[in-house]
């Protein structure tokens, strides 16, 4: 799937949550798994970009963002 459809579906299934977060959220899912952070799916980490691997863990729901609720006005 392409960046823009995993971006969109998150989004999608995450009404409370902004480009802004989402881009916080991969930024630090990527960082982890620089830092040694084992894949939540069954692709080699050699073959991807780990900020691509992030955004996928996230859109499987792998990966949950936590910090963003919905503010009642």
């Amino acid at each position: 799937m392409k960046t823009e459809e995993l971006t969109a579906k998150i989004l999608q299934d995450n009404p409370n949550m902004d480009n802004y977060q989402l881009a916080l959220a991969v930024a630090k899912r990527t960082d982890e798994l620089l830092n040694g952070s084992s894949s939540k799916l069954n692709i080699d980490p050699k073959s991807i970009k780990a900020a691509d691997l992030a955004l996928m863990e996230i859109a499987e729901g792998l990966v949950k963002v936590k910090g963003f609720v919905d503010i009642e006005k």
